[in-house]
């Protein structure tokens, strides 16, 4: 996959250049992927990345809603940046690929109360 920043280096970014983004956490572990992300209908705003983790190749992997603002760009990793380690992921909420949960408010704030962040809608 190029670099999706240096492709196209404006502030926006089309959905299919996310999905398939690595995802690392700060000591350069990569940690999964964007398999895809939630976009609040009415706002626009994207509420979550949903991170691909654990499995192998590609098998018994887990679905991970992180709060989009956890995810930091980094051109030099070609991928997201989060504060996490696979520990934390392992108790995180998580659902299975061909699941989804009901995105809820409750679900939200049990989200973000998780990652120790203010669910801010």
């Amino acid at each position: 996959m190029t670099d999706a920043m240096t492709e196209n280096p404006g502030d926006l970014i089309a959905s299919d250049r996310v999905e398939g983004t690595a995802v690392y956490n700060r000591d350069g572990e990569r940690l999964g992927h964007i398999s895809n992300f939630m976009v609040d209908k009415l706002s626009g705003q994207v509420r979550y990345a949903v991170l691909s983790f654990g499995g192998i190749l590609g098998l018994g992997q887990d679905h991970y809603p992180l709060p989009w603002s956890m995810l930091n760009y980094e051109t030099d990793k070609g991928g997201y940046v989060v504060d996490l380690s696979r520990e934390t992921l392992d108790s995180a909420p998580k659902h299975l690929p061909g699941e989804r949960p009901d995105y809820t408010d409750a679900y939200g704030r049990s989200v973000f109360q998780y990652y120790g962040l203010i669910y801010p809608w």
